[in-house]
């Protein structure tokens, strides 16, 4: 039935005439459907892989770095393989001397010349490597944990305990280093051992000074705080969030700190307070070399260039760490 009939039949049944409906009107009257444009929704793409594995991402990072880092671990591999292996590098005795063989050049048969005593100097050079390695590793690890404690305890209990630990750091700071550990040594005695403690804890301070400044500042970070907010322990929250986000820069400096040690500790025993002799500890080897060095310059020369070489690629590692590339 259409509209037109449909109004006629209302006029009739009312008795009132209805007007007829436009044109418009009725072509509005009869809605036409609406068609609506389908937009083809493309298809998801497929899931893609992990862009690799851990060890692919170690190998990447590994080719850019820069071809000094890669000196400097090579430099730090060989000293160690030195302190490991000595035997292995060397067939000579690094204290028994050969009579009629003092002083002798550089050769084939001796790559580094002999000493006073006719002893192998590349030998005393490689079995050195134990003990300066030894000391200046008991000795960063000396000062990383007393100074990380005391720092830790100072950053995070705050109050009249953070004001008693860096007012002590505050004076061990103002002592010089070597000052400190000549003190110490001559309280504890001579000797590898005694030396490399008292390089550790005239490092303490530093450690301290650093790991302090570190738990504060993550301490007072957000996710520290929700931590705290949501009923953590303070043992806890300290254990799992302050110290894995505090130590970063520790670790950058107990890398230096590795290399001063070294530094430290071939002072002390070149000034006669380390090893005694007939140990090849680097810093005598130094200091028994000097009286010749005009004859045998060698003796001298070689073991204070293995000791640049080494404090020098630990603190291109250091600052490798310190910017996140090594």
């Amino acid at each position: 039935m259409t509209t037109t009939s449909s109004t006629a039949d209302l006029g009739a049944f009312t008795g009132t005439a209805q007007p007829t409906p436009h044109r418009f009107e009725r072509a509005v009257a009869a809605p036409a459907a609406v068609v609506v444009p389908t937009v083809p929704i493309p298809a998801a793409p497929p899931p893609r892989a992990h862009s690799g594995t851990w060890g692919r991402r170690l190998v990447q990072r590994a080719r850019r770095a820069p071809i000094s880092l890669w000196l400097a671990w090579g430099v730090l591999a060989l000293v160690a393989l030195w302190a490991v292996a000595p035997g292995a590098f060397t067939s000579y005795s690094a204290t028994v001397g050969v009579a009629g063989q003092q002083l002798q050049a550089p050769s084939a048969a001796h790559w580094l010349g002999t000493d006073a005593l006719g002893r192998d100097g590349y030998a005393r050079l490689v079995f050195g490597a134990v003990h300066s390695l030894s000391g200046a590793f008991l000795a960063v690890a000396v000062g990383l944990v007393l100074g990380t404690l005391l720092g830790v305890l100072a950053g995070s209990i705050g109050g009249w305990v953070e004001d008693v630990i860096m007012r002590t750091v505050d004076v061990l700071l103002s002592v010089p280093s070597l000052l400190l550990s000549l003190s110490i040594i001559i309280i504890l005695g001579f000797g590898t051992l005694n030396a490399a403690v008292a390089v550790g804890v005239a490092s303490v301070a530093s450690f301290a000074r650093l790991t302090r400044s570190e738990v504060v500042r993550v301490r007072r970070s957000d996710y520290v705080e929700a931590a705290f907010g949501s009923g953590g322990r303070f043992g806890a929250v300290l254990w799992r969030h302050v110290l894995p986000n505090s130590l970063t820069s520790v670790i950058a400096m107990a890398a230096l700190q590795f290399g001063s040690a070294i530094l430290s500790i071939s002072t002390l025993g070149f000034l006669g307070y380390g090893a005694p002799p007939p140990t090849p500890e680097w810093g005598l080897l130094i200091a028994e070399g000097r009286n010749y060095i005009s004859t045998a310059w060698w003796l001298t020369t070689v073991p204070g260039l293995v000791v640049v070489a080494v404090v020098l690629a630990a603190n291109r590692i250091s600052a490798a760490l310190t910017k996140g590339r090594a």
